[in-house]
């Protein structure tokens, strides 16, 4: 045989295993990642219950305060369960708490700015809102155990454990808190999800420090938070939004914990990277002239 033709088929031989081989990485690929992504595709809505304090703080961010959710929209009555929405939903579109979100989901930028505790902090990432803890002043003030962690909520340490929880910590020239071996008894705060991971990282150290202390966090959304705290259920209530004082009957005080971005996430396998606060503010707009119902409005127009 020719050594031309032998060395031809070797070429080919090898280009087809190459080619067979690359195939096998595509569809290996495609497997793990589940199959293409079809932006024909329905988008589907996911917020909070009415009551949330995220929800009420992204819907007046977005400029709808008030608004009707958009129809069909999945509700979900938890920052976890909006997450464990969008890493099961290829289709998806969410906003939660930025300190509570994972690696589970994809956080778009908006406008091209990231949500970071940088941008954040300097205003450049415009979606976030306050994490309160509100309270009795009179009931605070006359107890030792609760004024004690009130101000260990705005110690060093506190604002330590704030940034490592990917939260902004907003106090400057923070002291160290000094424990004090006679404290006894047990704190109750409850109330907004977004705020309760951090409030129990905060709670265990506390309680490491001042050992003959229980503090016990529980959630149930920050309308929980505004509920507790008014009726006395709770020492400290929790809420992710501007104090409102029409929510409760009694006069009260808040504090500021942190301050935590709103991050709009979808599910891994979609393309879309970046959103414009405007078509953010459309999905979500049950009243929107021209609404944005389809993945092909946003990734396509790219």
């Amino acid at each position: 045989m020719n050594s031309k033709v032998v060395e031809k088929k070797k070429l080919m031989g090898l280009g087809g295993i190459a080619a067979i081989m690359l195939g096998l990485g595509a569809v290996a690929l495609a497997s793990c990642n589940g199959g293409s992504f079809d932006s024909s595709k329905s988008i589907t809505v996911v917020t909070r219950e009415d009551g949330s304090g995220t929800k009420s703080a992204f819907m007046e961010i977005l400029g709808l305060k008030g608004k009707a959710d958009v129809d069909g929209c999945v509700t979900q009555t938890s920052t976890s369960a909006v997450l464990e929405e969008v890493s099961g939903n290829s289709y998806a579109i969410a906003y939660d708490s930025l300190g509570y979100v994972t690696d589970a989901v994809k956080i778009l930028t908006v406008d091209g700015v990231e949500a970071t505790t940088e941008n954040i902090a300097s205003g450049a990432y415009t979606i976030s809102r306050p994490l309160n803890v509100i309270y009795k002043e009179a009931t605070i003030s006359g107890s030792t155990l609760y004024t004690a962690y009130l101000n260990y909520l705005k110690s060093s340490e506190a604002q330590k454990m704030i940034s490592d929880s990917g939260y902004v910590s907003i106090l400057d020239g923070a002291t160290s808190y000094v424990a004090d071996s006679s404290l006894s008894g047990s704190i109750a705060i409850s109330g907004s999800t977004s705020l309760q991971p951090l409030m129990t990282t905060i709670a265990s150290a506390f309680m490491a420090v001042q050992p003959n202390v229980t503090v016990e966090v529980s959630g149930g959304g920050s309308g929980t938070g505004y509920k507790n705290a008014d009726g006395d259920v709770s020492i400290f209530g929790m809420i992710s939004e501007e104090y409102d004082s029409s929510k409760v009957s009694n006069t009260l005080s808040y504090y500021t914990v942190a301050k935590d971005g709103i991050a709009a996430i979808v599910n891994l396998k979609n393309p879309l990277n970046d959103i414009s606060f405007s078509d953010l503010s459309t999905i979500y707009n049950s009243e929107a002239e021209s609404p944005i119902t389809s993945w092909s409005q946003l990734i396509d127009a790219e």
